[in-house]
């Protein structure tokens, strides 16, 4: 028998007043699963996830987490949640060992600090003030305290926001490891190489509404947009190409001395251009072929749903007023 989903929303709809932040929502989460929900400002990610935590009421529609309605759940849910939030006040004064030492005492299942400290990143700090930590350091204290509670659901906020590419990579590392253990995990993110190396499917919504969902891989089969061809030209673009660009199946376009040709048979335009080029004795300078990446199908699905001035149109205070 399949397992049960780690997470459930069927019609779910949150509206501040005249505006519909998210409007029928329906997905599931596997147990053990990266789940990226990406959508651009104003799409209703942040309203969706403060749900899924329990931090905003919805209107309409039902959610379930870890077995728990969200919204009327006791700590008990709340002792197998982690969430990791863009950022987090974090006392100046304590050290690193002592903040997550604190912030642990609070959950049954604390995981021991060293593990924590071993699994960001940040060993070999743990005695040092949190003030006299780098930016990105500071970042990972905040996974940490997603970490501390051994959660069974964590929500991953924008995870690596100001991290370098080597400590994000190390980041991407951690996630796999906790999926190695069992975590499921719900990810945002606006970086769409991490969203390829991370999340096993992905949900794009925009104006509170589903847009597409599926794997990575699938996201990119499904935009017909085939492969894209580029190279500058040897030669002055003039009529000595017209016999090429005549013999290509692809749409082609010469573009500052580039030629790009988006084809569907890219294994045949790669025959016409080598033939063309090695039969004159010229080399084909700067050969690219790419295929659509996740950012190309991201942008596609985008196209028409203008972003929002005011995030995902809740309320700036903390409560739902």
């Amino acid at each position: 028998m399949p397992a049960t989903p780690a997470l459930t929303v069927s019609g779910l709809g949150k509206s501040y007043g005249d505006v519909r932040a998210v409007d029928g929502l329906s997905f599931h989460v596997d147990p053990g699963e990266v789940f990226a929900l990406l959508g651009p400002n104003g799409a209703g990610k942040s309203t969706t996830v403060e749900i899924l935590e329990g931090h905003r009421t919805r209107d309409v529609g039902t959610v379930e987490v870890l077995g728990y309605d969200p919204e009327s759940a006791s700590t008990a849910f709340r002792d197998r949640v982690g969430i990791v939030l863009q950022e987090v006040g974090i006392e100046r004064e304590l050290t690193v060992r002592e903040v997550l030492a604190h912030y642990g005492s609070c959950y049954s299942r604390c995981r021991p600090v060293d593990e924590v400290l071993e699994l960001v990143g940040l060993d070999g700090l743990g005695g040092r003030r949190t003030h006299r930590l780098s930016g990105g350091q500071k970042r990972r204290i905040d996974l940490a305290l997603g970490l501390i509670g051994d959660p069974d659901l964590l929500f991953l906020d924008e995870p690596t926001t100001g991290f370098d590419p080597s400590a994000r990579r190390q980041a991407w590392e951690m996630v796999d490891r906790l999926r190695t253990l069992g975590t499921t995990i719900v990810l945002t993110s606006h970086y769409m190489d991490e969203v390829q190396a991370l999340a096993d499917r992905v949900l794009v919504i925009a104006g509170g509404r589903a847009v597409a969902e599926g794997t990575p891989d699938e996201l990119r089969r499904s935009m017909e947009r085939g492969t894209l061809i580029r190279i500058r030209f040897p030669v002055k673009v003039d009529g000595t190409v017209e016999g090429l660009l005549g013999g290509l199946s692809g749409q082609a376009r010469v573009l500052d001395g580039r030629l790009e040709i988006r084809t569907e048979e890219p294994t045949a335009d790669l025959h016409q251009l080598t033939t063309w080029a090695l039969d004159r004795g010229l080399e084909l300078e700067d050969l690219e072929v790419v295929r659509p990446t996740l950012e190309d199908v991201y942008l596609g699905l985008l196209e028409g749903y203008p972003d929002s001035v005011d995030g995902d149109g809740a309320p700036t205070g903390p409560s739902d007023a």
